[in-house]
Protein backbone atom coordinates (compact mmCIF):
# COMPACT_ATOMS: atom_id res chain seq x y z
CA UNK A 1 0.00 0.00 0.00
CA UNK A 2 1.50 3.43 -1.00
CA UNK A 3 -0.07 6.52 0.77
CA UNK A 4 0.75 10.49 -0.15
CA UNK A 5 -0.97 13.61 1.21
CA UNK A 6 -1.52 16.11 -1.51
CA UNK A 7 -2.64 19.98 -1.32
CA UNK A 8 -6.45 19.65 -2.16
CA UNK A 9 -5.49 21.76 -4.95
CA UNK A 10 -6.33 21.71 -8.58
CA UNK A 11 -2.94 22.39 -9.46
CA UNK A 12 -1.31 19.27 -7.97
CA UNK A 13 -3.76 17.11 -10.29
CA UNK A 14 -0.51 15.80 -12.14
CA UNK A 15 1.48 15.08 -8.99
CA UNK A 16 -1.35 12.98 -7.98
CA UNK A 17 -1.78 11.37 -11.57
CA UNK A 18 1.59 10.85 -11.34
CA UNK A 19 1.64 8.84 -8.15
CA UNK A 20 -1.45 6.75 -9.09
CA UNK A 21 -0.19 5.68 -12.29
CA UNK A 22 3.55 4.68 -10.70
CA UNK A 23 1.59 2.57 -8.38
CA UNK A 24 -0.15 0.67 -11.00
CA UNK A 25 2.06 0.80 -13.64
CA UNK A 26 2.89 -2.89 -13.89
CA UNK A 27 -0.53 -4.40 -12.65
CA UNK A 28 -3.00 -2.07 -15.00
CA UNK A 29 -3.29 -2.84 -18.79
CA UNK A 30 -3.60 0.73 -20.79
CA UNK A 31 -7.32 0.93 -21.14
CA UNK A 32 -7.79 -0.13 -17.40
CA UNK A 33 -4.97 2.79 -16.34
CA UNK A 34 -7.17 5.08 -18.68
CA UNK A 35 -10.21 4.13 -16.41
CA UNK A 36 -8.61 4.56 -13.64
CA UNK A 37 -6.76 8.13 -14.48
CA UNK A 38 -10.20 9.43 -15.11
CA UNK A 39 -12.03 8.59 -11.97
CA UNK A 40 -8.96 9.83 -9.64
CA UNK A 41 -9.59 12.67 -11.56
CA UNK A 42 -12.73 13.39 -11.23
CA UNK A 43 -12.69 12.82 -7.49
CA UNK A 44 -9.48 14.95 -6.38
CA UNK A 45 -11.05 17.79 -8.59
CA UNK A 46 -13.71 17.81 -7.01
CA UNK A 47 -12.10 17.43 -3.77
CA UNK A 48 -10.12 20.68 -4.42
CA UNK A 49 -12.86 22.44 -5.63
CA UNK A 50 -15.73 22.20 -3.04
CA UNK A 51 -14.15 20.01 0.36
CA UNK A 52 -12.58 23.11 2.06
CA UNK A 53 -14.71 26.15 0.40
CA UNK A 54 -12.11 28.91 -0.15
CA UNK A 55 -9.26 27.70 1.63
CA UNK A 56 -6.90 25.07 0.63
CA UNK A 57 -6.44 21.84 2.56
CA UNK A 58 -5.33 18.10 2.46
CA UNK A 59 -6.00 15.04 0.26
CA UNK A 60 -4.92 11.89 1.00
CA UNK A 61 -4.81 9.67 -1.48
CA UNK A 62 -3.93 5.91 -0.78
CA UNK A 63 -3.89 3.16 -3.22
CA UNK A 64 -3.69 -0.82 -2.19
CA UNK A 65 -2.93 -3.08 -5.21
CA UNK A 66 -4.79 -6.47 -4.04
CA UNK A 67 -4.09 -10.10 -5.14
CA UNK A 68 -7.10 -12.27 -4.51
CA UNK A 69 -8.89 -11.02 -6.63
CA UNK A 70 -6.28 -8.69 -8.43
CA UNK A 71 -7.39 -5.47 -8.20
CA UNK A 72 -6.47 -2.24 -7.42
CA UNK A 73 -8.54 0.08 -4.66
CA UNK A 74 -7.45 3.80 -4.32
CA UNK A 75 -8.96 5.65 -1.37
CA UNK A 76 -9.66 9.25 -1.21
CA UNK A 77 -9.30 11.00 2.31
CA UNK A 78 -10.40 15.02 3.37
CA UNK A 79 -11.15 16.94 6.23
CA UNK A 80 -13.58 19.13 3.92
CA UNK A 81 -17.62 19.52 4.40
CA UNK A 82 -18.95 16.02 4.70
CA UNK A 83 -20.68 15.33 1.05
CA UNK A 84 -21.48 11.77 0.20
CA UNK A 85 -21.17 11.98 -3.42
CA UNK A 86 -23.15 9.13 -3.80
CA UNK A 87 -26.21 9.80 -2.68
CA UNK A 88 -26.00 12.65 -4.91
CA UNK A 89 -28.95 12.92 -7.71
CA UNK A 90 -28.06 10.42 -10.36
CA UNK A 91 -28.02 13.07 -13.77
CA UNK A 92 -30.63 13.05 -16.01
CA UNK A 93 -28.90 11.37 -19.33
CA UNK A 94 -31.87 12.05 -21.06
CA UNK A 95 -31.56 15.76 -21.49
CA UNK A 96 -29.20 17.62 -23.65
CA UNK A 97 -25.98 18.89 -22.31
CA UNK A 98 -27.31 22.58 -22.64
CA UNK A 99 -30.70 21.35 -20.35
CA UNK A 100 -29.11 19.33 -17.74
CA UNK A 101 -27.75 21.51 -14.71
CA UNK A 102 -23.87 21.50 -13.81
CA UNK A 103 -22.57 18.75 -11.61
CA UNK A 104 -23.11 15.00 -10.76
CA UNK A 105 -22.17 13.66 -14.11
CA UNK A 106 -18.26 13.23 -13.01
CA UNK A 107 -19.49 10.64 -9.69
CA UNK A 108 -21.92 8.98 -12.19
CA UNK A 109 -18.56 8.59 -14.26
CA UNK A 110 -16.55 7.07 -11.25
CA UNK A 111 -19.34 4.61 -10.84
CA UNK A 112 -20.06 3.71 -14.25
CA UNK A 113 -16.06 3.25 -14.71
CA UNK A 114 -15.01 1.38 -11.67
CA UNK A 115 -16.21 -2.18 -10.00
CA UNK A 116 -16.55 -1.00 -6.32
CA UNK A 117 -17.39 2.59 -4.88
CA UNK A 118 -18.28 3.57 -1.18
CA UNK A 119 -17.97 6.50 1.14
CA UNK A 120 -18.17 6.69 4.38
CA UNK A 121 -17.70 9.77 6.96
CA UNK A 122 -15.78 8.55 9.56
CA UNK A 123 -13.24 10.46 12.41
CA UNK A 124 -14.07 13.59 11.06
CA UNK A 125 -12.92 12.78 7.05
CA UNK A 126 -14.54 11.74 4.28
CA UNK A 127 -13.04 8.29 3.04
CA UNK A 128 -14.23 7.85 -0.73
CA UNK A 129 -13.09 4.74 -1.72
CA UNK A 130 -13.03 3.28 -5.11
CA UNK A 131 -11.99 -0.64 -6.73
CA UNK A 132 -11.03 -1.37 -10.04
CA UNK A 133 -10.64 -5.28 -11.11
CA UNK A 134 -7.09 -5.90 -12.53
CA UNK A 135 -6.55 -8.67 -15.27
Amino acid sequence: MEKRTFAADVGKMNEVQDFVAGCIKDAADDMTATQIALAVEEVFVNIASYAYQDSVGEAEVCVELKTDPSAVRITFADRGIPFDPLNAEEPDLTLSAEERPIGGLGIFLVKELMDDVDYKYEGGKNILAFEKKLG
